[in-house]
């Protein structure tokens, strides 16, 4: 059984150790919650077991689809194990229909159907408050290649199509979600870190009840039944 070593780096939901392969990371799914960059903290019970089930179904799914990606096997409740990968310091955020921050800067009601898929790039920097960045400040500041980004955006838009339609068949709408993305030793750009209720607007497609981590940040209730329905309407449908 591979045991844990050397905590590599914490983020809001996950813990990430070294494994005596340096190619292979343990990922340790947290209850732990965060929202409004730290500001807000808490915790969800029973998250780290349910986004990693989540998550192993999800990245499955995207494999036999043709979309590479970290994810190896899934180790116990809370541990999978991941390709190990350098993280770009970037979110990719994949928007369908309006709604948090967007619907601010552009003005479009809530609810709002986009006429074609938007792809926004956010430098993930807690301190700057993740301000959105573009292709000419990414590689300005060498954070990746301009084939990289293309690539990227890409991957981004097939991953969408893929988990859109699939959302559909279990009666959810995908809203938006965030990717992020690393670099094997290859030096080639894979998926990686998590999709979940975590990182997505979920929304039942009949009633539009909030199914994600909206319910923690607007103090909804009911947040643990939220996210174990996603899980539940997931797992009983088969890749």
């Amino acid at each position: 059984m591979l045991v844990p070593g050397e905590l590599l780096t914490e983020g809001k939901g996950k813990r990430i150790y070294a494994t005596e392969d340096p190619d292979k990371a343990i990922v340790y799914f947290k209850d732990e919650a965060m929202a409004y960059h730290g500001l807000k903290r808490g915790r969800i019970l029973g998250k780290g077991e349910i986004n990693n089930a989540i998550c192993k179904h999800i990245f499955e799914l995207l494999a036999a689809h043709g979309v590479e990606n970290h994810f190896i096997q899934q180790l116990d409740a809370r541990q999978s194990l991941v390709k190990r990968v350098e993280i770009l310091p970037l979110e990719i955020k994949v928007r369908n229909i309006v709604a948090g921050s967007l619907s601010r800067r552009i003005g479009y009601p809530v609810g709002t159907r986009l006429p074609s898929t938007v792809l926004e790039f956010v430098l993930k920097n807690d301190e700057l408050e993740n301000p959105l960045v573009n292709f000419s400040h990414i590689l300005a500041m060498g954070l990746a290649t301009r084939a990289e980004l293309e690539e990227i955006s890409r991957i981004s838009l097939e991953v969408n199509r893929i988990l859109a339609n699939y959302m559909r068949e279990i009666q959810i709408e995908l809203i938006d979600f965030k990717l992020e993305f690393g670099r094997l030793p290859d030096g080639s750009i894979v998926l990686a870190d998590e999709i979940s209720p975590d990182t997505c607007r979920l929304w039942d497609e009949k009633t539009h009840e909030k199914l994600d981590k909206d319910r923690f940040r607007r103090d909804l209730g009911h947040v643990e039944s939220a996210y174990q329905e996603v899980m539940r309407r997931l797992l009983e449908k088969q890749p």
